[in-house]
């Protein structure tokens, strides 16, 4: 007999174990904060050791110098004494950029006839240029230093000036003729992203809430397709997924930077799908002393610690470390089931001599969630239903039967070495696994009938049909990319040559059902403790697939224009052996892939340019109808754009227009069962910007517009002329911070995504458009940094999806508040 139950004191509950994880991952890191802060602390006592503090960020105006310096001082959290009447009159120019502290105050008292000096006992004071203090370490009034970025090292700021993701080289952003987007460690932290999806919301072309909330992992699509499926990028590897519930995970604290590459990508990755990808860049080990305590807490009972810690392990520089971990307890939203996660991410660098460098990456992951991922009938979300509307905040799974649980490992290394001005070779590796258990009771789309006398009875539109869904997976993955580097000259022409040869191979299984018996629950007043029985599995099978490819590309440059081509054989196999009915199924495939494009780098620093791209992806899925495999997915792309990036590197705009094609794409009915289209053609507008109108100021603002995402071509001839994904004809970003001189800081941005008619344009009326706002405000003392971020500030109640009689919520409002404290 089924019965009423509190969420809050059933399903809310933690186990012993999980608390006690909390308490010692907490108490661990403020152990290693306590004992590295001691150590640090008695390091800058000793006036010998001349060490300077570990270099961070500043964007000081230029302004009275008093005022500069003793905000400077604040930031950099150190203690300054200053003579009122050696600044009288005095003004700076300011600050901007990465600096150590001795680097900045050198900085901003270049040519004033000042320098500061340290005591003996850590503290700075004034001084004027010609004074000496006996027994303190003078500090020079003009050497600057500065930390140049590369493709793969932090930014300061909002705007990155180099990738690698578009080139596999450490180019200029300005250079890459495709749309390229980076999202900075430092915008992450502002807006308080915690997820991927979040990360990526100020970001153009990208629907970041497909199939509404969803904890289990990030669905994101770009220019109208698909990316979690084909696999996330972790430093320039490939995640492969294998369209299935085992989603290779990234965790957005341990991110450097995340790029996003709008397009196909397959000459330099191979298969990928036509939309584009997003390549997370690792955080890596410093060659400046970093330390970082993190303690946060928000709604939905959640807490969480993180630590961040880098820095030499000897005299010489050639040993440096980091680790990074986090610690997170929390509950979802509507059930209060857990949503918890654990991570950390040991990384170690080598560098035997100039030329050579060898990194190590690795990390460990583990989700407990009890999946927030749901529907109601569109009767009561978009339709009317006699009831009323259905809560965002009703759970209408079973407590005791949803769960998600993940776990997942990685190591990896990345090996450079430059044998001369011209040849230089890298080789980039890793290997992972995963193991997903997952199983949920869900609502597909009807009502029980309550009263078959009166269709039109209330009652008839309360209870809900519910089935249960489950799957049982592991996957292991190894990949590997060899690359040869040459610069050369010919004549008039400068070349970049890459040679590549990439290996991939990964081998999953997986066990799934998608049926069974549970009764109905009142979508209205919900009661849990159902039974619930599960069908035999509908698929059961080991899946292995592997690729190897062969590339080449040459960047060259000849006065003001730039010019890059490149192409790529690759040879991609499946074997599927199914444990159902002991068939065994081969696939193997061949692919030939080009891109070219031209960029003209006017002195202005305006940057015109156009380019081609072809995506291949062969799939080891199997088409349930015919039992036999699916084709590859192809695809082609058009792209012309324009960028401007002024004096300075604060700044960058950006605009393109695009025709993308994709054929043989994979989509899936509402049963979960994989079906193959035709062809789907997207074109659209995207436009870009990240500026400082101000010097304290930051402006972040995108915008997408679609006119077209449409089926050209399929077997099934009502999908002809409608969209396979939920796009909007628009959809519009903008954020904006503001620092003040008191240490102050707000922000705050709205994201507009527009109608549109669902998967399959199987809605049964046009979803509405929404727009959500989010806030920030913070402020920084010394070395503490306090901000209150929050998201959806208003609470939405929005629709992120509807298709086939089922839709979908996007996510309520999220508030956290966080105490960073760097040392």
């Amino acid at each position: 007999m089924a019965s009423r139950r509190n969420l809050d004191s059933t399903c809310t509950r933690r186990t012993p174990a999980g608390a006690a994880m909390l308490r010692a991952a907490l108490g661990l890191a403020l152990g290693l904060g306590g004992t590295t802060l001691a150590a640090s602390a008695a390091h800058a006592q000793s006036a010998a050791s001349g060490q300077a503090a570990s270099a961070r960020s500043y964007a000081i105006p230029a302004g009275p110098l008093d005022q500069a310096l003793t905000r400077y001082a604040s930031e950099a959290g150190v203690e300054l004494s200053v003579d009122a009447a050696l600044t009288r009159g005095k003004s700076t120019a300011g600050l901007q950029g990465r600096y150590g502290v001795q680097d900045g105050f050198a900085r901003l008292l270049q040519g004033q006839g000042l320098r500061v000096v340290q005591g003996a006992g850590g503290a700075y004071s004034l001084r004027p240029a010609p004074a000496q203090l006996d027994g303190a370490t003078t500090l020079p009034a003009v050497t600057v230093t500065g930390s140049a970025e590369t493709a793969w090292s932090a930014v300061d700021g909002y705007v990155a000036t180099r990738s690698a993701t578009g080139t596999k080289t450490d180019s200029s952003i300005l250079e890459t003729p495709q749309s390229i987007s980076v999202v900075t460690a430092d915008f992450i932290k502002e807006t308080g992203a915690s997820r991927l999806k979040e990360s990526l919301a100020y970001t153009p072309g990208i629907n970041t809430s497909p199939w509404g909330a969803d904890t289990r992992f990030d669905w994101t699509v770009i220019r109208g397709f698909d990316a979690q499926t084909p696999g996330y990028y972790l430093d320039g590897l490939q995640l492969r997924n294998n369209n299935s519930w085992a989603v290779w995970q990234t965790e957005v604290y341990g991110a450097e930077r995340i790029e996003v590459l709008r397009g196909p990508t397959s000459v330099l990755y191979g298969q990928n799908g036509a939309g584009g990808m997003i390549n997370v860049v690792s955080k890596r080990p410093t060659e400046e002393p970093l330390h970082e305590l993190e303690a946060q807490v928000g709604n939905h009972a959640r807490r969480q610690v993180a630590g961040d810690f880098s820095g030499p392990l000897d005299e010489s520089g050639k040993v440096l470390y980091r680790i990074t971990g986090l610690a997170r307890d929390a509950e979802l939203p509507a059930s209060g089931l857990p949503n918890d996660r654990f991570y950390i991410a040991p990384a170690l660098t080598l560098k035997p001599s100039s030329d050579t460098t060898l990194t190590l990456l690795s990390h460990y992951l583990r989700v407990r969630d009890g999946s927030s991922y749901g529907s109601f009938p569109e009767v009561g979300t978009q339709l009317y239903n006699p009831n009323g509307k259905f809560s965002r905040n009703t759970y209408v799974g079973e407590p005791d039967f949803d769960r998600f649980r993940q776990e997942q490992w990685m190591v990896g290394y990345m090996l450079e070495h430059r044998f001369n001005d011209t040849w230089t070779v890298r080789q980039n590796a890793r290997y992972g696994y995963t193991s997903v258990d997952y199983r949920q009771v869900y609502v597909r789309g009807g009502f029980a009938t309550v009263n078959p006398d009166d269709p039109n009875d209330p009652a008839n539109f309360r209870m809900l049909e519910r089935y249960p869904f489950g799957s049982q997976e592991n996957a292991r993955l190894f990949t590997i990319d060899n690359q040869a580097q040459a610069k050369v000259q010919l004549g008039a022409t400068s070349h970049t040559l890459l040679f590549g040869l990439d290996y991939q191979h990964s081998r999953n299984y997986q066990s799934t059902y998608n049926d069974g018996v549970v009764n109905p629950i009142d979508g209205y007043d919900p009661v849990y403790g159902s039974p619930v029985k599960t069908a035999a599995p509908w698929f059961d099978a080991t899946t292995k697939l592997a690729q190897t490819g062969f590339y080449l590309q040459d960047q060259i440059k000849w006065g003001n224009w730039v010019a890059t081509l490149g192409g790529r054989y690759d040879k991609a196999s499946a074997d599927v052996n199914s444990n159902i009915d002991g068939s065994r199924t081969k696939i193997s495939e061949h692919n030939f892939s080009a891109r070219g494009g031209l960029v003209y780098l006017h002195p202005s620093g305006v940057a015109p340019y156009f380019s081609y791209a072809e995506s291949f992806s062969p799939t080891a899925t199997i088409d349930p109808v015919t039992n036999s495999p699916m084709k590859p997915e192809t695809g082609k792309q058009y792209e012309l754009g324009i960028r401007y990036e002024p004096p300075g590197g604060t700044s960058r705009y950006s605009a393109a227009i695009f025709d993308l094609r994709r054929r043989n794409y994979i989509t899936y009915t509402p049963e979960f069962l994989p079906k193959q289209t035709g062809e789907v053609v997207v074109r659209g507008l995207e436009l870009e910007a990240a500026f400082r109108p101000l010097t304290q100021m930051n402006v972040v603002a995108a915008y997408t517009y679609t006119p077209k995402a449409e089926v050209t071509a399929s077997s099934t001839p009502s999908e002809i002329g409608k969209q396979m994904q939920a796009v909007s004809r628009n959809q519009f970003a903008l954020w904006a911070d503001y620092r003040f001189e008191s240490g102050l800081k707000v922000g705050a941005g709205a994201r507009y995504t527009g109608p549109n008619w669902g998967y399959a344009e199987s809605a049964a009326e046009k979803i509405p458009g929404y727009t959500l706002i989010d806030a920030m405000i913070g402020y920084q003392v010394q070395r503490w940094n306090l901000a209150l971020n929050v998201r959806n500030l208003t609470n939405k109640s929005y629709l992120s999806n509807c298709s086939n009689g089922d839709c979908r919520y996007g996510d309520g409002r999220t508030v956290l508040a966080t105490a960073t404290y760097r040392w």
